[in-house]
């Protein structure tokens, strides 16, 4: 059996949509750990929204921290989870660890632009 194909990201069935997003390398699985951007980014770059990188500082709109703002500290593209400084879950034990946040939850508010390659991409539109 073929593990995967781009031909399931044109079929509409759900199970199909699932097994493409689930089953696609890491190349592809990129693509998917993309946020919105604030409103005045909008305006400076003339884009919706924006792959995530470490350091980007990031605004949480749905879920329980909601309205918690911090940067991102790790990005996890196997499970296309982002993971924000600050946003803490604190176990039976008492230890602390970081909360695992999908990436459509999320607003960039400020960019990391220690990349060139990076700030090229922003510019070429």
């Amino acid at each position: 059996m073929k593990n995967f194909s781009s031909a399931w990201k044109s079929n509409k069935k759900p199970r199909k949509q699932r097994k493409y997003r689930l089953s696609a390398p890491l190349h592809i699985k990129k693509k998917f750990v993309q946020s919105h951007l604030s409103k005045d980014l909008r305006k400076k770059y003339g884009k919706r929204s924006i792959g995530l990188r470490k350091g980007d500082k990031v605004k949480i709109m749905q879920g329980q921290f909601k309205k918690h703002e911090g940067k991102i500290e790790t990005i996890n593209l196997k499970k296309t989870k982002v993971f924000v400084s600050g946003v803490e879950l604190t176990k039976r034990d008492g230890t602390k660890r970081l909360f695992a946040l999908h990436p459509s939850n999320l607003m960039i508010t400020e960019l990391n632009l220690e990349d060139k390659l990076r700030q090229k991409t922003l510019e070429r539109r």
